[in-house]
C-alpha cells in the first residue's frame, strides 16, 4: 500500500518554498523555515534531495485529480518542525 500525500498539502509547501526561495534567506529563522520546507518536502515525496522532492511533487500534482471550488484549502497554521 502506497501513501500519497494531499495534494493541497504539496501545492502549500511548493508555495511556501517558492517564496522562501524568493525573499532569500536573509537570517537564521529564514534558514531554518526553508530547511524545514525542504524537509517536509523531502519526506513527503519519500526522497532525499530537493531536486528529487520537486520533481516528484510535480508528478503527484500532474496525476491528481483537478481540485474542485468546494475543497477547502490547506491551513495557513501548519508548523513545520524537523
Amino acid at each position: 500500500m502506497v501513501l500519497t500525500p494531499d495534494p493541497r498539502v504539496v501545492r502549500g509547501l511548493l508555495a511556501r518554498y517558492a517564496e522562501l526561495r524568493i525573499a532569500g534567506t536573509r537570517g537564521d529563522a529564514e534558514r531554518r523555515a526553508l530547511d524545514d520546507v525542504v524537509y517536509t518536502l523531502c519526506v513527503l515525496t519519500a526522497t532525499t534531495t530537493i531536486g528529487d522532492a520537486l520533481e516528484r511533487a510535480d508528478a503527484l500534482l500532474a496525476s491528481a485529480p483537478a481540485a474542485t471550488a468546494a475543497e477547502a484549502p490547506p491551513p495557513d497554521d501548519v508548523t513545520l518542525v524537523a
